[in-house]
């Protein structure tokens, strides 16, 4: 009789921190569906890792477990880095602290946390998976772990998209120098024990128009006749039969998966069933009939982008809202004083994406072309303070910042820039990519400075940013014209239509009705002319008006001395 109490109180402890796990797991999820990563419960894991198509890499967790919160970053970043890898293996999470997946987890025998598990492609479901025990569990060397189980698979096995991870000899990549083909071809040369070449065959499994093949630096005959020198090296062979080394900022993986993605006709594969042949084929044909496509300096910023993209941002994303109130009204007011008082941009007519083309409809141009515009708007901004001055914006150092945040969160539903835009600031930290934030600013400040906009493609005459600070408000005849509107009725452009809603006229109105502090403008009501005074105009005014008073006052004088001498001169008495 005495056991049976202690065998009630032991059983009530064990259920109240059960409950007591499951109930935490269930308020402090360490995983979300917005991570990159597959989360997985006792309903979904056996039918996801049972003759799957792809390989798995599980971890098993506890969200009571204090390692597993603390590795937690580690495993979000590793899924970030190999989100492209998921044709071939999945990086995927269950969470053995919730009711629902205690089965499960104590059928795949866990008793650890955090597991680790590996299951390859094509499995039966009795397969309970490869535990990894390493204590290095950095985000490069799991990469690693990945790449090393992969390569492990039997031909059986193997995942189906996964693309030959094995080094090519010179007999094979030696042929195809000088010949053409649908694609192109890049060979990664590498020391032995070196992963940057097949972590850039895995980047790239899922685009089309390229193929990555990688090679030893022990290859004697290949890397005499490539006349390579350092490794890792990349060489390219082009469709039309030419071959050329890469020389890249740094030979480093980044550089080389960005440089490759971003070669003409090299996309993301459409469907995943589609034959590799047909593949390449298609991404060329698709980039090569496209219709005007618009040669540019990627080292510039055009402001036919600029334009375009206030125009989809006025006339198309924002036409959809029939009604703006509140938050979203005073968000657009924000946003367009900040656009009036610092672009110095005009409405177009139409859309026309230089920089920001993508290569084919539906791909990049508004979303590039939006970003362009708010990084120019705070480097002009970060230059001239002044130019928000008398509106309910002046004095926020973050005022760009705070409408474009506010933007983006309310209206608008890639990493950038690119190694081979701004080399320097990429850099790497134990295998995972960071950025250099000081490279980072200093080249933001470079590119989207007023020196480096390009008017080409403009359907105008060249139009150049303000670059003198606003004068002090006037008087006007007329209720002045802000922000858009203003500068398209000097340019004689058209009017940007009145909106159908009328919070929106509301909005525009009171954002207009503060006036332009860069110019005082006159407008007649029937005449239609137009006079610009700013504050350079009523300096010059005041010098040629003393500079006239004192030429009068000179020529006063003079013939005032004159008419004298010759009053004395025919007046004198003849003796």
């Amino acid at each position: 009789m005495a056991g049976g109490p202690r065998l009630s109180h032991v059983a009530v402890l064990v259920c109240f921190l059960t409950r007591c796990g499951a109930g935490s797991a269930e308020t402090a999820r360490l995983y979300t569906e917005d991570d990159p990563l597959v989360i997985l419960t006792s309903g979904s894991l056996k039918p996801s890792v049972s003759n799957s198509s792809s390989a798995w890499l599980l971890q098993f967790y506890s969200s009571w477990c204090g390692h597993c919160a603390q590795f937690s970053s580690t495993w979000k970043a590793l899924a970030h880095d190999v989100k492209d890898w998921d044709a071939v293996i999945h990086i995927a999470v269950v969470d053995c602290a919730q009711n629902e997946n205690l089965d499960v987890c104590r059928e795949y025998g866990i008793h650890f946390y955090p597991t680790f598990r590996y299951f390859g492609a094509h499995g039966p479901p009795t397969n309970l998976g490869t535990t990894y025990r390493g204590a290095d569990r950095g985000v490069q060397t799991l990469r690693e772990l990945m790449i090393n189980l992969i390569q492990n698979h039997t031909r059986l096995r193997n995942p189906d998209h996964c693309p030959p991870l094995e080094p090519y000899n010179s007999t094979d990549l030696l042929p195809l120098l000088g010949q053409k083909s649908d694609h192109y071809t890049a060979i990664i040369i590498e020391q032995p024990d070196s992963y940057v070449g097949r972590e850039v065959i895995l980047d790239l499994v899922k685009f089309t128009g390229i193929v990555v093949r990688r090679a030893l630096s022990t290859d004697l005959p290949l890397v005499d006749r490539l006349k390579i020198t350092a490794f890792p090296s990349a060489y390219l062979l082009h469709p039309n039969g030419t071959h050329t080394q890469l020389h890249l900022y740094n030979q480093l993986r980044i550089f080389f998966t960005s440089f490759l993605r971003g070669l003409p006709g090299v996309q993301l594969r459409q469907t995943a069933d589609r034959s590799t042949a047909a593949g390449h084929t298609g991404a060329l044909s698709e980039h090569h009939t496209m219709d005007a496509w618009r040669e540019f300096d990627s080292s510039k910023v055009y402001m036919a982008d600029l334009d375009s993209a206030l125009h989809y941002l006025l006339r198309v994303e924002l036409a959809t809202h029939s009604t703006l109130g509140g938050e979203e009204l005073k968000t657009f007011k924000n946003v367009v004083t900040v656009i009036a008082k610092i672009s110095g941009l005009f409405l177009g007519a139409e859309l026309r994406w230089v920089a920001c083309q993508g290569s084919r409809p539906g791909l990049r141009g508004y979303p590039c072309s939006l970003w362009t515009l708010f990084h120019m708007l705070t480097v002009h901004y970060d230059a001239n303070p002044q130019l928000l001055a008398g509106t309910a914006l002046e004095g926020n150092p973050a005022a760009v910042l705070h409408a474009m945040r506010g933007y983006i969160g309310t209206f608008f539903g890639f990493p950038w820039p690119s190694p081979a835009l701004c080399p320097t600031c990429h850099q790497e930290m134990e295998g995972v990519h960071t950025w250099n934030q000081e490279q980072v600013l200093a080249f933001l400040r470079r590119h989207y400075s007023a020196a480096n906009l390009s008017p080409r493609y403009l359907p105008e005459p060249q139009r150049l940013p303000p670059t003198t600070p606003p004068p002090a408000p006037a008087q006007t005849l007329q209720k002045p014209q802000g922000g858009v509107q203003a500068l398209q009725q000097r340019q004689g452009q058209p009017q940007l239509p009145t909106p159908r809603s009328p919070a929106v006229a509301v909005a525009l109105a009171e954002v207009e009705g503060g006036g332009t502090q860069g110019a005082i403008q006159l407008h007649s009501g029937s005449g239609g002319w137009i006079l610009g005074f700013t504050s350079v105009d009523m300096s010059l005014c005041l010098v040629l008006y003393v500079c006239s008073c004192l030429m009068l006052m000179l020529l006063f004088f003079f013939f005032k001395i004159r008419s004298r001498r010759w009053k004395l001169r025919h007046n004198r008495l003849h003796v």
